[in-house]
C-alpha cells in the first residue's frame, strides 16, 4: 500500500504537511530502530553542527521544510536534522536501490527499511517558488532522495553509495532535495559541482523530449556525470564510475551480487522491468522482499519512467507489474 498526498504553501507549511503525515509510522517504528538511535550518536558534534550551517547559508528554505517536518512530527529539530544527514554521517543508513538507465527511460527499485512497509507514499507538492513535482517519501524525510518528476520535466532516482568518509560539507539529501527546483541534468551537475559535498549518492536524471539520460555519481571528492545517449546501464548502490576508483566506500553483498546480476541480465537483452523484479540470485536478489534481507532492505516500489515524449510517462508499481499510479508529467491519470 502506497499513500497518496498533497503538500503546499510555504516551505514550512510543506514540511509541516510531511511530518503530520509521516507522525504515526515515526513513532512507531523509527524512534525504536537501530538506524535511529545510530544516527542519534551524531547529536551535538562538530560534524552535524558544520552541515547545518552549511544548509542554512545555501539553502535556508530546505532548513525551513526540516523545520516544519520535524513540527509535525513532534520531534526535535536537531533529531529530525540528523536522520536526513543519515547517510552523510553513517555508511551503514537503510538505504539501497537499483536502477536501470536507457537514452529515454530511467527504472528504478526503490529499497528501504522493511519497518515502513506500508508506510511509504508519493506526495504531489505544490513549492511556493520553484516547480511543483511528484516524489516517493519516506515518513521522517524531506523528498528528494528517492524518485521522483518535477513540472519542468526533470525525472530523477536516486541510489545509495556508503562512502565510509564524509566530510563538513552539504548533506546529501539537502543536495537532491535542491535539484528537484532545476529543469536539465546539466543545472543539477552544477549545482553539485558549486557545493561542498558531504555524503555520497547516485543519481539517474533525464528530461522528457531529451535525447540521453545521464549516471551521475557524487561524493566529497568529485562529481562524475556518464552520458547515456545508447545501450542501457544497471547501477546498484556503490560507485562504479571511473572517476570514483578512490573512493574510499562499503560494497555490500547485495550491492555486488546486483550490479553483477543486473549486468549479466542486460546482456542477455532483458527488459528493464523484468531486471527489477529478478530474484533469480536467490541469496542477494534485485527485487528484495525477504525478511532475511543482508542489508535489511527491501524494495517499496518500482519506478518506470519514459522520457520519449514531451511529457515523461511513468508508473509507480508496488510490486513490480502491478501499477498503483499512473502518471503524464507530473498529473496523476
Amino acid at each position: 500500500m502506497l499513500a497518496w498526498l498533497r503538500a503546499e504553501g510555504s516551505h514550512r507549511d510543506i514540511g509541516l504537511a510531511l511530518g503530520r503525515w509521516g507522525a504515526e509510522a515515526c513513532h512507531g517504528h523509527l524512534l525504536r530502530s537501530s538506524a535511529w538511535a545510530g544516527v542519534q550518536r551524531w547529536r551535538g558534534s562538530a560534524e552535524a553542527a558544520a552541515m547545518r550551517a552549511h544548509v542554512e547559508q545555501a539553502f535556508p528554505w530546505i532548513m525551513d521544510e526540516l523545520s516544519g517536518l520535524a513540527e509535525g512530527l513532534g520531534l526535535p529539530l536537531e533529531d529530525v536534522f540528523l536522520w536526513n544527514c543519515r547517510g552523510d554521517l553513517w555508511a551503514m543508513a537503510p538505504d539501497g536501490c537499483t536502477t536501470v538507465l536507457a537514452a529515454a527511460r530511467l527504472s528504478h527499485n526503490e529499497d528501504g527499511d522493511p519497518g515502513f512497509a506500508g508506510r511509504c507514499g508519493l506526495v504531489d507538492l505544490r513549492p511556493p517558488d520553484g516547480p511543483a513535482f511528484v516524489s516517493f517519501v519516506y515518513p521522517g524525510s524531506i523528498p528528494g532522495h528517492t524518485f521522483a518528476v518535477n513540472d519542468a520535466g526533470l525525472a530523477m532516482t536516486v541510489n545509495n553509495i556508503r562512502a565510509r568518509r564524509a566530510p563538513p560539507g552539504m548533506p546529501r539529501m539537502v543536495l537532491t532535495r535542491a535539484v528537484l527546483t532545476l529543469g536539465t541534468p546539466t543545472d543539477a551537475v552544477a549545482l553539485l559541482r558549486a557545493h561542498p559535498r558531504a555524503g555520497a549518492f547516485h543519481l539517474g536524471i533525464g528530461t522528457a523530449g531529451g535525447d540521453a539520460t545521464y549516471s551521475v555519481e557524487f561524493s566529497s571528492e568529485t562529481v562524475s556525470a556518464e552520458r547515456v545517449a545508447a545501450g542501457r546501464r544497471v547501477h546498484a548502490n556503490h560507485a562504479i564510475h571511473a572517476l570514483q576508483a578512490g573512493l574510499s566506500q562499503v560494497v555490500t553483498a547485495s550491492s555486488r551480487h546486483r550490479q553483477a546480476r543486473g549486468d549479466a541480465l542486460l546482456a542477455q537483452g532483458t527488459e528493464a522491468l523484468d531486471i527489477l523484479a529478478d530474484q533469480g540470485d536467490a541469496a542477494e536478489p534485485i527485487y528484495r522482499n525477504s525478511a532475511a534481507d543482508t542489508d535489511d532492505e527491501n524494495t517499496m516500489a518500482t519506478a518506470d519512467i519514459d522520457l520519449g515524449g514531451p511529457l515523461a510517462a511513468w508508473t509507480v508499481q508496488a510490486p513490480p507489474g502491478d501499477i498503483r499510479f499512473r502518471f503524464e508529467g507530473i498529473r496523476r491519470l
